[in-house]
């Protein structure tokens, strides 16, 4: 029997199924499911983008694409469904609402899309009457404004202007006349408006008085005065001025001193109330005490 050369034996020894060590590798590697994922969802999506970004690099692709979206998003928001027809302005009264349109001027039909409901809003509140205000769209193409109105609780002259303020003392619009707002008290003088509550709290007081009192005028910015007619006036302490009014209005009606020739009762020490007579009754008294 012949030997067996080296060749014959190779070919005689039994065929080794497992793979080599770079294959089994790369069949490790396409098994794992990131790299599965990869290939199936990956490759395909960095094609498409590839394409994308080539066909886009044209300046010619680029505006037709703009205005292919232009023209989609015109149809959506041009649709029936989508359009505003009308503006309707609730909770206020005539006045105001017309301060309310003059703020937002509006070209109807326009797209609900075309509208900053947030800077509606921001637009009206700036309104000197206005305290608070909803911006909504409403039922049938209607815009809805909801006014929260400032409610006008006295009048303030500043100068020559009649300012309406509300109860936290903000301007709530103006008065061309004292004789528009006959309802409402009248105060004066600087800072008056940031003490509108003592105001307030002083005209109740002085409901025996109303039919002779004027106004209320705050002086150095610490104080009041009480302003009646025949050019009398009542001035207040700083501190606790309801009750200084209350004793004059005891006098009052006890005595009857308003009705007197009195000028000025000064209750600004409480301790030691003065009056002061008026021009006339001055010179009298003056002329009586000569003689």
């Amino acid at each position: 029997m012949r030997p067996l050369t080296a060749t014959r034996r190779h070919r005689a020894l039994p065929r080794d199924p497992a793979p080599s060590k770079w294959k089994y590798k790369y069949q490790r590697m396409m098994l794992t499911p990131g790299v599965r994922g990869m290939l199936r969802v990956g490759v395909p999506l960095a094609l498409v983008g590839i394409i994308a970004v080539s066909w886009y690099s044209h300046e010619e692709n680029r505006v037709a694409t703009v205005a292919k979206w232009e023209e989609l998003k015109d149809k959506v928001q041009q649709r029936p469904e989508f359009m505003i027809s009308e503006m309707a302005v609730t909770g206020t009264d005539e006045s105001l609402s017309a301060q309310v349109l003059s703020a937002l001027p509006m070209t109807f039909p326009v797209s609900s899309f075309e509208l900053d409901l947030e800077a509606m809003r921001k637009a009206v509140e700036v309104l000197d009457g206005v305290r608070s205000a909803r911006v909504r769209l409403g039922d049938a193409g209607t815009l809805q404004i909801d006014v929260n109105p400032r409610v006008p609780v006295a009048l303030w002259r500043d100068g020559e202007t009649l300012r309406l303020i509300d109860e936290e003392g903000v301007f709530a619009g103006f008065a061309a006349a004292r004789a528009e707002r006959l309802d409402l008290p009248l105060i004066a003088g600087d800072g008056a408006q940031e003490h509108i509550a003592e105001a307030l709290s002083l005209y109740r007081d002085a409901k025996p008085l109303h039919d002779r009192l004027r106004g209320l005028v705050r002086m150095g910015e610490r104080r009041w005065d009480v302003v009646l007619d025949r050019d009398q006036r009542i001035m207040l302490p700083a501190d606790g001025p309801v009750a200084a009014l209350d004793r004059v209005i005891v006098l009052q009606q006890a005595n009857d001193l308003l009705d007197r020739d009195v000028a000025v009762v000064d209750m600004r020490n409480a301790d030691r109330p003065t009056l002061r007579m008026n021009k006339e009754a001055a010179d009298a008294l003056r002329r009586v005490s000569s003689d």
